[in-house]
């Protein structure tokens, strides 16, 4: 792999922008950067750990909320969907609409 003069300069100018900023944060100035720096991520980790401690509550709340509405929203939507799976998975559901003969009927959406 040869070296051209492209990556050649790359590197010098990677060099020299390194040299610059360890320099810069030498400096009384750059130090108060790097506080603030520390102090800020310190912050961010903090609240990153009380979401971690708060999602299993907050996805338990959600999903009560989330079933609370659909159950007030589409009071039959439970049955309809207990019996689509049933359906789909070849198990009888004896709640749904029944024949004479007392078989259950197949659900099928009427085209309106």
């Amino acid at each position: 792999m040869s070296i051209n003069a492209k990556h050649l300069a790359t590197f010098i100018l990677g060099a020299a922008a390194g040299v610059a900023a360890h320099k810069y944060l030498q400096t009384e100035e750059g130090e108060k950067l790097l506080e603030d720096l520390k102090t800020k991520a310190s912050d961010l980790k903090a609240e990153a750990e009380g979401a971690v401690d708060k999602a299993p509550e907050y996805f338990q709340e959600l999903k009560t909320k989330g079933s609370e509405a659909l159950k007030s929203n589409f009071p039959d939507a439970e049955k309809f969907l207990k019996d689509l799976i049933d359906k789909f998975s070849g198990g009888s559901s004896t709640t749904g609409p029944t024949t004479e003969g007392g078989d259950v009927a197949s659900v099928t959406p009427s085209a309106q």
